[in-house]
């Protein structure tokens, strides 16, 4: 899990850190607005803990301008001290999809984290389609243009990252900290496992899909 946190209470980000450092979960902080949307829109997060009061720039904003900019929806937990409905129904207005008040438990946060991670990925069905490429996330069956493509799990991740990040290149910071999290990997370890998964996806079929952004990472170009 891939958590970005945009609180500037320093003392409730920390307490959310400390709760948190003994799973798996990858974390990212911000303390004003601002810093918090260039993060969300420049990596890959599983969900957003958006506070509505920020400095720079408040976390309406914030929610808005991620739904307007990004290309994928990125699930958003809003926190506020204000117990309202008119600023629940804001928030949900601009797109948050939960709502926590203040004081909170950060056992509670941490499972609705995992029920919204949960249920964005149901609610994007098991079947994700990139012009003649289709993956089911849930039985791992991958095919090009009816064809039949067998993967090991590895470059099956690599290639379903791709494709729910399409038209987005791809870092190669971002694949290995997606694939591999904590666990100590290099680029040697990313590149075999991109050249295996040419190998099946591209190597039987006339023209490539996967393409390599010097400099930057990797994209899927289906030529839409």
């Amino acid at each position: 899990m891939n958590l970005l946190i945009i609180e500037d209470q320093r003392d409730i980000a920390q307490n959310i850190a400390d709760y948190l450092s003994d799973t798996s979960w990858q974390l990212d902080f911000a303390y004003d607005g601002l810093q918090g949307l260039d993060l969300a829109l420049t990596n890959y997060y599983d969900v957003i803990v958006l506070d509505l009061m920020l400095p720079g720039l408040d976390g309406i904003k914030v929610c808005e301008q991620i739904r307007t900019k990004s290309d994928r929806h990125i699930p958003i937990i809003m926190l506020t001290a204000r117990d309202t409905l008119e600023d629940k129904v804001q928030g949900f207005q601009t797109g948050a999809d939960d709502y926590l008040t203040k004081p909170f438990s950060i056992k509670e946060l941490q499972y609705r984290c995992l029920a919204l991670s949960k249920r964005h990925q149901v609610s994007t069905g098991h079947n994700i389609e990139v012009g003649s490429l289709s993956i089911n996330r849930q039985t791992h069956e991958v095919t090009r243009e009816d064809a039949a493509i067998e993967l090991n799990q590895i470059p099956f991740d690599i290639l379903l990252h791709l494709a729910e990040s399409y038209p987005r290149v791809v870092s190669r910071s971002e694949l290995i900290q997606k694939i591999w999290g904590d666990e100590s990997t290099d680029s040697d370890s990313l590149r075999s496992h991109i050249y295996q998964l040419r190998q099946q996806l591209d190597k039987p079929f006339e023209s490539p899909i996967l393409k390599t952004v010097h400099g930057v990472g990797f994209v899927l170009d289906v030529g839409e």
